[in-house]
């Protein structure tokens, strides 16, 4: 039996200890924020939180949550918009809006461990995290908006 947080409920999973947390978090609870997109940890559209740090939930095992917390992009505005939601909007980063969830969830974490990001940490933390509409200046200007908002 594994149990673990999602958005800080407790949770327990005795099901096929291989299944992918990002089944879990859409298939069985519901948070359909957390998008499904290559399965093999290379774009990002599944990215959530695990004790703060972000991770690709499409190959995260559930036999591997024990104990964990997991925040999803459902979890991040539960108290109004986060600042990197604001700061989204603000500077009109989405297009499509699937890889969204993702690219966020990335910069939320990026701006948990460096407050004030520069370009060269910006790039680095969100460089797994592919965009196919290409608005990446606009997702390092909402991010340098959303940590001047944070400071």
């Amino acid at each position: 039996m594994v149990h673990f947080k999602v958005n800080g409920h407790a949770q327990t999973f005795d099901g096929d200890p291989e299944m992918p947390l990002l089944w879990y978090l859409r298939d069985i609870l519901g948070l359909t924020g957390t998008k499904f997109g290559c399965g093999m940890a290379l774009c990002g559209a599944c990215t959530v939180l695990q004790n703060g740090k972000a991770i690709r939930s499409c190959t995260k095992q559930m036999s591997t949550v024990d104990g964990l917390e997991i925040t999803t992009i459902e979890a991040i505005s539960a108290n109004g918009p986060h600042a990197v939601q604001k700061a989204w909007a603000e500077v009109n980063v989405p297009q499509c809006g699937y890889c969204q969830p993702g690219q966020i969830m990335q910069a939320v974490s990026l701006l948990s461990s460096k407050p004030k990001p520069t370009d060269d940490d910006i790039d680095s933390a969100m460089s797994g995290n592919i965009c196919r509409c290409g608005t990446y200046q606009r997702i390092r200007s909402a991010i340098k908006a959303a940590a001047k908002e944070t400071a």
